[in-house]
C-alpha cells in the first residue's frame, strides 16, 4: 500500500533523496525581523530540503525563555549584546555567533500627511500617543529612547508614551490609530526602496546605537544540520537580497 503513496508524492517532487532528508531548525525571532524571515524560509526549505519553525518576540523575553529551556536551535537577535551574554554563559556553539543585519530605526505614521520626513511634527508636539517597544526588552525600544534623549524631548513626551512589549506591538499601536506615530523598524513599513504606507522621518543612524542583530547557533541546535545550514544560508548573497530589502543595511 506504501508504494502508490511514494509514486505519487515523487509525481509530486515531495520526496527529497538521501542526502536531502530534510531536518528541521527552529528559530527564535527578533520581533523586527518577522516579514524578512517569512520571505526567507520557502527560499531556504527550497535550496537546502530543511523544514523553519519560527518563534517571534522581543529579544529580552526570548533571552528568558531560552534561559529557561526553551528548545531553540537558532536565535536571530535584535542586537549582539544578548547572544555574546548567551555566549559567555555556554548556551551557544562556540564560534557561530555573527551580525546578519544592521537594523534601522524609523518614526512612522499610517496618516501619510502626518509626518514630512522630518522630525517636525514629534518636536511640535501635537499628539496624544507616541507608541514605543519596551526599552527593556526590545533594542528598537532602547534606540528610540535614545533619540527621544537626544532631542531633548523625554519628559515632554513621557506622559504621551505607550509601550508595546515587542516593536510588533508598538507597529500595532500606530497602524490601527491607537497612537498617532510612532519609532517602530524600518523593515516593518519598507518595501521596493521606499516606506511602503504612511508617512515618515527615518531617523539618522548616528542618533541612536548601532542596531547590530546578531544570530547564533544555540546548545541545543550544535549537531543539527539545518541549524548550521541555516547559519549559512543567511550569510550567502540570495539572503543578503532579500535582507537589504527590508531596509536593513548589511
Amino acid at each position: 500500500m506504501l508504494k502508490p503513496l511514494k509514486h505519487s508524492l515523487l509525481a509530486l517532487g515531495l520526496i527529497f533523496t538521501s542526502s536531502a532528508i530534510a531536518d528541521e531548525v527552529k528559530v527564535a525571532v527578533a520581533a523586527n525581523f518577522t516579514a524578512p524571515i517569512q520571505a526567507l524560509a520557502p527560499a531556504f526549505e527550497q535550496a537546502t530540503g530543511h523544514k523553519l519553525v519560527a518563534s517571534f518576540g522581543a529579544t529580552g523575553q526570548i533571552y528568558a525563555q531560552i534561559k529557561h529551556g526553551a528548545p531553540f536551535d537558532v536565535f536571530l537577535s535584535a542586537d549582539d549584546s544578548t547572544p555574546a551574554k548567551l555566549e559567555s554563559e555556554g548556551d551557544t556553539l562556540p564560534g557561530s555567533r555573527f551580525t546578519y543585519a544592521i537594523g534601522s530605526l524609523v518614526l512612522w505614521s499610517a496618516d501619510a500627511s502626518y509626518l514630512d520626513g522630518s522630525d517636525a511634527a514629534l518636536k511640535a508636539g501635537q499628539f496624544k500617543h507616541l507608541s514605543i517597544a519596551n526599552p527593556k526588552a526590545a533594542p528598537y525600544g532602547l534606540a528610540a529612547t535614545q533619540v527621544l534623549d537626544k532631542l531633548g524631548l523625554s519628559d515632554a513626551v513621557k506622559s504621551k508614551l505607550v509601550e508595546g512589549q515587542n516593536i510588533t506591538q508598538a507597529h500595532q499601536f500606530v497602524s490601527t490609530g491607537n497612537a498617532e506615530l510612532g519609532f517602530v523598524a524600518l523593515s516593518q513599513v519598507y518595501k521596493n526602496g521606499q516606506v511602503s504606507s504612511g508617512s515618515a522621518w527615518i531617523v539618522p543612524d548616528d542618533m541612536y546605537d548601532p542596531i547590530k542583530q546578531d544570530a547564533v547557533i544555540l546548545k541545543q541546535g550544535a549537531n543539527n544540520p539545518a541549524a548550521a545550514a541555516l547559519v549559512e544560508y543567511l550569510k550567502g548573497p540570495e539572503a543578503a537580497k532579500v535582507i537589504k530589502s527590508f531596509g536593513y543595511k548589511l
